[in-house]
């Protein structure tokens, strides 16, 4: 048994501040101006739902898939980019690449009267959906 409880220290030591954090950015900076790159990722992601809401969800699509490729972009030219870092750098960037291509390209597909038609998907839906 043990007479003492493990207690976690008040202050870790050797770790950096959160980039948004006013330890990371001049004290003089408010909070919403340390955030802008996030906020203007999801600003373009909204617009993008409203256009799928009021218009054609391919268009709005495209869009949110653009806001998806825009925060890949600040988060890879951007030294400070507040809440948009989640993991390294190059683990954020391929991950919004990732899911802004499958947005784009899964719009593109998109029955009826697809903009693009690559066979090789096709062939997948049929094999998918054949019963045997």
């Amino acid at each position: 048994m043990r007479d003492r409880a493990r207690r976690r220290p008040v202050r870790s030591a050797g770790t950096n501040p959160p980039q948004g954090s006013r330890a990371a950015m001049d004290r003089e900076h408010p909070l919403p101006f340390r955030q802008w790159p996030i906020t203007l990722v999801l600003a373009v992601v909204g617009i993008g739902l409203l256009v799928t809401y009021a218009d054609d969800f391919r268009y709005g699509l495209l869009v949110i898939g653009a806001g998806f490729g825009l925060g890949a972009a600040l988060r890879l030219l951007l030294p400070e980019v507040g809440l948009l870092a989640v993991r390294s750098r190059f683990t954020d960037v391929l991950v919004l690449l990732f899911f802004g291509t499958v947005i784009v390209l899964l719009a593109l597909l998109a029955q009826p009267d697809q903009w693009v038609h690559l066979p090789s998907i096709e062939y997948i839906g049929k094999v998918i959906g054949r019963r045997d």
